[in-house]
């Protein structure tokens, strides 16, 4: 999903759920996160080493688990505002196969600071979580122009 329009900070509520996204993991996309990162761990690309390590099989990076809670965000914020953090706990594996969907909601909303806090969430298929304790956090500019300055 892409913001089709940005946030605007006003409308913006506490409690307010993000749009959920999902996305199905394959072995194809950890071997291209294993490359683009330069996270070649033999864990997540060879499957003999994997098992052999106690594993059911490869298994994701967390940080690409990380990187779709990041998408989701980011594609809800649009462009009026600066992700300012991006933390959560990686709570279980991801294997290829899987589909993991990362919801969030608004916690909390500054008038002050023009910030958001968002709580994060991301689960496979069964309804495990894979990351939580994720939390987003943006700052809204309160001019268009200020956000591409920095």
């Amino acid at each position: 999903m892409k913001a089709t329009t940005a946030q605007d900070f006003e409308r913006i509520n506490s409690g307010q759920e993000l749009p959920a996204l999902t996305k199905h993991v394959t072995v194809e996309q950890i071997r291209q996160y294993a490359e683009a990162s330069g996270d070649r761990n033999p864990i997540h690309l060879d499957e003999a080493f994997a098992r052999s390590a106690g594993l059911p099989g490869v298994i994701a990076h967390g940080m690409l688990t990380m990187a779709f809670a990041n998408q989701m965000v980011t594609d809800w914020l649009g462009d009026r505002s600066r992700l300012k953090r991006l933390q959560g706990r990686f709570a279980g594996m991801v294997l290829p196969g899987d589909d993991v969907t990362c919801s969030g909601s608004v916690a909390s909303k500054d008038e002050q600071t023009r910030r958001v806090v968002i709580n994060l969430v991301v689960t496979n298929q069964r309804g495990e979580k894979v990351l939580n304790k994720g939390v987003a956090e943006a700052e809204f500019s309160t001019q268009r122009s200020d956000i591409h300055a920095a």
